[in-house]
């Protein structure tokens, strides 16, 4: 059996090594990068418990023990256990210290509320160091790495037999459509449900050991009167990357366009300085932005694609990507593979819950 996934994103890498490891050829075919767009700048955060009560919660309890296996078995991620707290940044400053103690690296805006999680429920990973290093171990499995652009499908009838790269044919007994918010391209090929790009710009730092392994999610209210959250999210290789203002917005057609505003990097700069000192504009590493996929209903696409044999599609993971990556990597491999996903129930993620896109309504700046 060959199977080809489009997009080496996390999600394609993840699936690519769990099917690698049962011996099945793989070939990841990837536009950019490994890691080039959501999966190489999103926060890297990951919880065991706090989807409970949602459809999500048996994909994110599988995937965080996952996270702990493949650290354990391949990893060199910068994977650590953190504890996360709530809190609040206030604008106005007054002659009281907010900053709890134990919290001296935070300035006297911040007050810390109360304590989400410990670090038997909550860690971090540098997502491009996993994404990369999932990709690598795939590679070692036999899993092979094509740079190029997906521009069709190869069928009989309603039956896959491949995806066209660059003008050329590559035979396929299994297709995935990993793509991100850009898996909305294969809909001129596949009967694909709508997914959408959630923008989020981001900045990171190299704050060595002067920030805690503590993440920390801060409500505040700016001197532009608008409110939102602050996520602080410390890492074990010295960085701590930091976002806020997530927005809808056009997806542009190549993501390797997709850039960090100038405006909303200031703002956020200037957020940045009133948590701590230790967000320096010299300690500035990156200033970036990224498109993460989200549905309709805020749940994953995970399965068969209906009208078709052989098409599968992952996407749609919205803020959980890194998080859920292991497990729908792993059941996925398992339906291509068996027929049915055994470690995880995918049913709620079916994609056939909608209707496919009109390959005429599709918008991509």
């Amino acid at each position: 059996m060959h199977v080809v996934i489009c997009g080496a994103g996390v999600i394609g890498a993840c699936t690519a090594y769990f099917l690698a490891r049962r011996g099945i050829d793989v070939t990841v075919v990837e536009r950019a990068e490994v890691a080039s767009s959501a999966s190489g700048k999103a926060g890297g955060f990951l919880a065991f418990d706090w989807c409970v009560g949602s459809p999500l919660d048996a994909l994110a309890r599988r995937s965080f023990s996952l996270h702990a296996r493949l650290h354990e078995e391949i990893g060199s991620w910068s994977y650590q256990r953190v504890s996360s707290c709530s809190g609040l940044v206030v604008w106005e400053r007054d002659n009281r210290r907010h900053a709890a103690s134990g919290h001296k690296w935070l300035s006297d805006s911040v007050i810390i509320g109360g304590q989400l999680g410990t670090t038997e429920t909550t860690a971090m990973v540098n997502p491009r160091a996993f994404t990369l290093g999932v990709m690598r171990a795939a590679e070692q499995h036999g899993a092979r790495l094509r740079i190029g652009d997906v521009t069709g499908v190869v069928r009989r009838g309603d039956v896959i037999d491949g995806i066209e790269v660059d003008g050329e044919n590559i035979a396929a007994d299994a297709v995935v459509i990993a793509l991100g918010p850009w898996s909305l391209r294969a809909a001129q090929w596949l009967r694909v449900p709508a997914v959408f790009g959630m923008r989020s710009p981001s900045l990171v730092y190299d704050t060595g050991k002067e920030v805690p392994p503590e993440a920390l999610f801060l409500d505040y209210c700016d001197n532009r009167e608008s409110a939102g959250t602050i996520e602080v999210f410390p890492r074990a290789d010295g960085s701590t990357h930091v976002t806020a203002f997530s927005n809808q917005t056009p997806l542009p057609t190549d993501p390797a366009a997709v850039k960090a505003m100038p405006d909303e990097i200031t703002r956020l700069q200037a957020i940045c300085e009133r948590v701590s000192p230790a967000f320096r504009p010299e300690r500035i590493i990156a200033r970036q932005a990224c498109f993460r996929p989200v549905t309709q209903d805020g749940l994953p696409l995970i399965g068969k694609l209906s009208g078709t044999e052989r098409a599968y599609i992952a996407t749609g993971h919205s803020v959980w990507g890194i998080l859920n990556a292991p497990a729908t990597g792993e059941a996925l491999a398992e339906l291509i593979a068996e027929g049915s996903a055994k470690t995880t129930d995918l049913t709620l993620f079916d994609p056939a819950r909608f209707r496919p896109l009109d390959p005429e309504s599709i918008r991509i700046a």
